[in-house]
């Protein structure tokens, strides 16, 4: 079980590695930069459909109750 504490330290690693987040029902989110997810106390949101900028369209709010797994995302796969 990950807490919203480990998240975060992931995310605030230097230089950043871009990660999967991967739920309990097997549907995954890939955070390719630092600005993709926002970690909160229960849940993170994390951006979608990032156009060039960066910028999200859409977010998702993942409770961290339910992250099954992070792991990290080759960089040759890294969009």
């Amino acid at each position: 079980m990950y807490t919203a504490k480990e998240i975060k330290e992931q995310m605030e690693e230097k230089p950043f590695r871009p990660f999967r987040i991967r739920m309990s029902n097997d549907e995954v989110y890939d955070v390719p930069n630092h600005d993709a997810a926002l970690v909160k106390r229960n849940v993170v949101e994390i951006g979608l459909d990032l156009d060039s900028n960066g910028i999200a369209e859409n977010y998702r709010r993942c409770a961290i109750l339910h992250i099954a797994g992070i792991e990290d995302i080759p960089s040759a796969q890294v969009a």
